[in-house]
């Protein structure tokens, strides 16, 4: 059988969780194409270009990619690795999904997910579906891996990491950022089930085997963000692009949005999440669930 795998790497991170998820298919043929922007996301990512990438970002305005060539028109499954930026696809991925090469390549095709982030995946990844069943394709899993530390210790984490460019304790005191070691080397797990299913032709049950291993999870603090924060941040983009007209308005536009976002996440958040928590979650734990059972699993 012929497996597409499509993927895009800043730090590496995403490129070993795929790496472990692909192990049990070694009897299969692999074409991995590892996607890269023309211009290159540099790495370590300074903080003014990191912020700077957020309007695009969250607009999904492609950038153009490195020239990709794909050794079949027809695959039996497309494996896509990618990393949420800002609530959304990473911006070579965003462009991916928007490539008529790469979409030909899925219609009609199963295909599996796979994200490593910090702990927001939840809009990134409705995003990601919608191009999927827009191309032709049929989600078969979803299986996002995410920084298990607190929210607040995780953005210290993942920040030290992105623009100091090394993956270690912040200070000697903090946790390690990103996905854990633990969770990495358990890919190759959900790669056997994915294996199992494919040669059984039982794709249509693989999430639900996915979940069976209990350690895919929608924190209620993350849901109850990542509803609101979308909106804010086409908001905050939309801005930018609109009147940042010259280089210097555009950055003093993007200083603005960052501490924005620091002061909402460190302040704002806590704030309105305890009043949540004492007047809404307890009238709305149904709902709640259902919301959650949704975003784990693959339907659009």
């Amino acid at each position: 059988m012929r497996v597409l795998v499509a993927s895009y790497s800043q730090t590496g991170q995403t490129g070993e969780i795929v790496r472990r998820f692909l192990k049990p298919f070694g009897r299969y043929e692999l074409d991995w194409v590892r996607i890269e922007a023309a211009e290159p996301f540099p790495f370590p990512w300074p903080s003014a270009d990191f912020f700077d990438a957020m309007p695009e970002t969250v607009l999904e305005i492609p950038v153009p990619l490195q020239p990709v060539a794909y050794r079949y028109e027809k695959y039996d499954l497309v494996v896509i690795g990618y990393q949420p930026w800002f609530l959304s696809p990473s911006l070579p991925v965003s462009a991916l999904l928007r490539d008529p090469g790469f979409r030909s390549r899925m219609v009609g095709t199963p295909v599996i997910t796979l994200s490593g982030g910090r702990n927001m995946w939840l809009n990134a990844q409705e995003s990601v579906k919608r191009h999927i069943r827009d191309a032709g394709g049929r989600l078969v899993a979803n299986i996002p891996l995410v920084d298990r530390n607190l929210n607040h210790v995780s953005v210290i984490t993942i920040i030290h990491w992105l623009i100091g460019g090394k993956k270690d304790r912040m200070w000697g005191i903090f946790p390690l950022p990103g996905v854990s070691d633990e969770d990495i080397n358990f890919v190759s797990r959900y790669g056997e089930v994915a294996v199992d299913a494919l040669e059984n032709g039982s794709l249509d049950q693989l999430q639900n085997r996915v979940l069976a291993f209990g350690k895919i999870s929608v924190p209620t603090d993350i849901l109850f963000i990542e509803e609101r924060a979308k909106r804010l941040f086409h908001i905050w983009a939309n801005l930018i692009r609109k009147k940042g007209t010259t280089p210097g308005k555009r950055r003093r536009l993007v200083s603005l949005f960052k501490y924005y976002l620091l002061i909402a996440l460190f302040l704002v958040a806590p704030l309105l999440l305890g009043v949540y928590y004492l007047t809404v979650w307890p009238f709305t734990r149904k709902q709640l669930l259902r919301k959650k059972q949704y975003f784990c699993g693959v339907e659009v």
